[in-house]
């Protein structure tokens, strides 16, 4: 997990909730990975933190639509 804004100092996590096998939703923590999508101008993130949040949402998605399975 990319850390995209420093609050309190805690290691960016991600955590899933898997049914039958299957990862039926993820959330983050200490990552705000949101932000990271958001204009440039909103939280002033650079360009290699903007890129890191939009590849691990991407690879998120990716996830989801691949049928992979726990």
């Amino acid at each position: 997990m990319p850390k995209i804004h420093e609050h309190d100092d805690k290691p960016a996590r991600g955590y899933g909730l898997f049914w039958e096998g299957r990862l039926v939703c993820f959330y983050d923590v200490e990552c705000d990975l949101g932000d990271g999508w958001e204009d440039p101008d909103v939280h002033g993130d650079s360009e290699a933190t903007r890129t890191k949040a939009l590849q691990m949402g991407a690879n998120i998605v990716r996830f989801a639509f691949s049928g992979a399975e726990n």
